[in-house]
């Protein structure tokens, strides 16, 4: 295969209700360096893929239950950037070509050459996975210090890598404290101007007559006060990326001096007669509800077109609890280092009550409560009591199955056996279920518990 596309532990799923043929392409995608794993139904298929998303799905046309088409359709609204090829008997090819024009990456008619099959697939990740040397050298490295194992996150971030690729403007949203400056440096690592300057600001937390100034520069003597002249921030990030964090505090005055430079892609300090060429990506953030403002008259619509070709919405941290045990543990080993401490890992109980309790906070609240935490520990364990004291409020209940909308059925049994690492007895208990009704759920969605046991799924989001 192209030496350009490293295939060793990519992970491919192969979704065919003919074993024989399974264990064929499973052996053959094997001996290609694949990592595989196999469904025999759609519905298997669709929960593998919640358990632990592979970078691309080969699957049957003909399956029991929902077809290989229904399977396509669901994973493209759900999951856009991830690629399936299908398999197709002589009978199912116009299926196949009608397909191939709503954007699956390929089709192969039975029999077919493995060598045709393995083609296909390459031809396939090549356009959905970077090439060895963009962006940390095809390796994980450009969302360093991002954690999870919650298929929200990991669908994030695979659309995250494929847009970094691109240098399309993107607008980040999400809630306070939910790591959306840390989402975009790991865009610009996984991007093609990584090397070039990172530079960030918050344009809620710079009064109206300074921000301008530290966007675009000016010239000395431009107003009262300015001694020297002044870069700006536009012109520091030149053939990189600028952030701009809460973009939905700009003043208006301001989102038209912005759209300009956007549009002529050239900068004028203040107190400038003449605009200077810039070359910067712009990737904005905002916890406001952008719509909202542009209703109110209080935030541009030709800008926001500007700002939004591509939005990526982080999760809330309650939205995601599953990822708490990750993220504790990866805060533990920082702080470990900041404060000199033998801390070796927290009490159960209390890592139970940081997964159930209310996070407004998001992200940036879990921190300082594992950090508050780290600060007052004499033992090697954070204890409960220490927890309780830093979260500072009262630990809610988990989430009933009864609570949960029929819709997100398979997402929410997804959710509490990844919380139980695959522990049926617990799982029930959450959901308040009895164990034969439990069963009956996950052989509904043809979940098996050991597909979340430690070691099955990925881990790695947002701290």
């Amino acid at each position: 295969m192209n030496a350009a596309l490293e295939t060793s532990g990519v992970h491919l799923l192969v979704i065919d209700d003919d074993p024989d043929i399974l264990r064929l392409l499973t052996m053959r995608l094997r001996a290609a360096g694949f990592r595989v794993s196999t469904a025999a139904s759609a519905e298997e298929g669709l929960a593998r893929i919640a358990v632990e998303p592979p970078q691309l799905v080969v699957s049957d046309i003909r399956l029991p239950g929902k077809d290989g088409l229904a399977l396509f359709e669901e994973i493209r609204r759900t999951r856009p950037t991830l690629p399936v090829i299908l398999l197709t008997a002589h009978g199912t090819i116009p299926d196949a070509v009608e397909a191939m024009s709503r954007g699956v990456a390929g089709y192969l008619t039975k029999p077919f050459d493995s060598k045709v099959l393995l083609e296909k697939i390459q031809q396939a990740l090549q356009l959905s996975l970077p090439a060895a040397g963009q962006g940390g050298s095809g390796s994980e490295a450009w969302r360093e210090g991002i954690v999870f194992r919650s298929s929200s996150m990991a669908q994030l971030m695979e659309e995250t890598r494929v847009v970094a690729a691109s240098d399309a403007s993107i607008m980040i949203r999400g809630e306070s404290g939910t790591g959306k400056e840390v989402l975009a440096r790991a865009i610009h690592r996984a991007s093609p101007r990584a090397k070039a300057p990172f530079v960030a600001i918050n344009c809620g937390a710079i009064p109206e007559q300074l921000l301008e100034s530290e966007l675009f520069g000016h010239v000395r003597g431009a107003f009262s006060g300015a001694v020297r002249e002044h870069t700006g921030l536009f012109k520091a990030a030149a053939g990189g990326t600028l952030f701009l964090d809460e973009i939905g505090d700009m003043p208006l005055a301001l989102q038209v001096k912005l759209l300009r430079v956007l549009q002529e892609r050239a900068v004028r300090p203040v107190g400038a007669t003449q605009a200077e060429p810039v070359d910067v990506r712009v990737l904005s953030a905002t916890h406001r509800d952008i719509e909202q403002a542009l209703a109110d008259g209080q935030f541009r619509e030709d800008l926001y077109y500007r700002l939004d070709v591509v939005t990526l919405r982080l999760p809330r941290l309650e939205d995601r609890r599953e990822d708490i045990p990750l993220l504790t543990a990866h805060f533990i080993r920082q702080l470990v280092k900041k404060y000199d401490k033998g801390i070796v890992g927290i009490a159960p109980e209390a890592l139970e009550a940081l997964t159930n309790a209310a996070w407004p906070g998001n992200i940036r609240q879990l921190y300082n409560v594992v950090e508050q935490s780290c600060a007052l520990a004499t033992t090697p364990l954070l204890t409960l009591p220490l927890i309780q004291r830093a979260l500072r409020s009262p630990v809610m209940e988990a989430l009933s199955y009864a609570d949960a909308k029929q819709r997100f059925e398979r997402n929410y049994l997804v959710q509490i056996l990844k919380l139980t690492d695959g522990n049926v007895a617990d799982a029930a208990r959450i959901a308040e279920r009895n164990r034969t009704e439990f069963y009956r759920l996950l052989q509904k969605y043809e979940l098996t518990p050991s597909m979340f046991r430690s070691g099955s799924s990925s881990a790695a989001s947002s701290g």
